[in-house]
């Protein structure tokens, strides 16, 4: 048996273009994507579901040419595609890191911090808590299998070409960035509410009794508090984060022309 080398480039076109696209997505997401994994790891994991999903995915363009400016081009437009999709899952957590990071100053918790290994950076450990959290709850909700899924599923909706996302695609990709804020804002705001009144009541106990010296004791009874409406509000981070996880999912649909529909 004899292979020339036309199908033989046509192979590695459609291998390598494919490749791009996955690899992409896998080097940005969560849990996957992180620094904790090695770079190595994730490109396993890239080569081997490239390698798996072939047969499946449909023909990439035969006019273009692998060794080629045409083909440079492709490979970029499959890179923004993964970049993008793998970024939407990233927003998902640092929703909960901003939130974290918001109920950590609040509750005089924010001068205790560790590494991030995510952002290669110091950030309170409320944030790295629910960080690790989430990335629990992501795992258990399969969501990194629907994310794959959802990228070879996305070859046939946004088929491999020059002509990538649209500039609207990346105007919604923007725009999560409000849409994490207020969120952020949305699951700490009972915290801040709870703390708000922690504080007036020590300055209404200060006023009306001076001698007592209340704000000498304020900041290890603010952290008690912390600690307690942290507690409390445990019970409210699966909601959430299940609310984010499914704009994020509807993003990603919008963003591959709409590969969630089943067959």
């Amino acid at each position: 048996m004899t292979f020339s080398a036309d199908l033989l480039l046509d192979w590695l076109a459609n291998y390598l273009w494919a490749f791009c696209r996955i690899a992409a997505m896998l080097m940005v997401m969560v849990a996957i994507g992180s620094r904790t994994t090695p770079t190595r790891i994730r490109l396993f994991y890239a080569l081997t579901i490239t390698l798996a999903v072939l047969p499946v995915l449909p023909s990439a363009p035969i006019d273009i040419e692998l060794f080629s400016l045409a083909s440079a081009f492709v490979i970029l437009q499959q890179i923004l595609i993964g970049i993008a999709i793998g970024t939407i899952s990233v927003f998902v957590v640092q929703t909960f890191v901003v939130a974290g990071q918001v109920i950590a100053m609040q509750t005089s918790l924010g001068f205790a911090s560790m590494a991030d290994p995510m952002n290669g950076q110091s950030s309170p450990v409320v944030g790295q808590f629910y960080v690790l959290l989430v990335t629990l709850l992501f795992l258990t909700a399969d969501g990194h299998l629907l994310m794959i899924e959802m990228i070879v599923r996305s070859f046939d909706t946004l088929p491999i070409s020059m002509e990538g996302l649209l500039a609207t695609d990346y105007e919604k990709l923007a725009g999560w960035f409000s849409l994490m804020f207020s969120a952020a804002l949305a699951f700490s705001i009972a915290s801040m509410v709870a703390m708000l009144l922690v504080n007036l009541s020590f300055g209404i106990m200060t006023k009306a009794a001076p001698q007592l010296n209340i704000f000498s004791l304020g900041f290890s009874i603010s952290m008690v508090f912390g600690l307690f409406v942290l507690w409390i509000t445990m019970v409210n981070v699966p909601i959430h984060f299940e609310n984010q996880w499914l704009r994020g999912i509807n993003l990603m649909c919008e963003l591959l022309n709409n590969p969630c529909e089943k067959p």
